[in-house]
């Protein structure tokens, strides 16, 4: 493990309209993580886009 995954271990993913997968953010806590995935899920929600968020510790796997 390196020194950015020891330190922002909390990962934001997003998964389009077409399954794709994409780590769009890095955190040092769940509950930041959380917050962010939160803004981002709203701001686009706005805009009439529906896309998926949530937040993975690093190592692990969600299908």
């Amino acid at each position: 493990m390196n020194d950015s995954t020891v330190a922002l271990p909390w990962l934001v993913i997003r998964k389009d309209d077409n399954g794709n997968r994409y780590r769009v953010g890095r955190y040092a806590t769940e509950d930041e993580a959380q917050t962010e995935a939160r803004k981002m899920a709203d701001s686009l929600g706005d805009h009439g886009q529906e896309q998926l968020y949530w937040v993975e510790h690093v190592g692990q796997t969600t299908s």
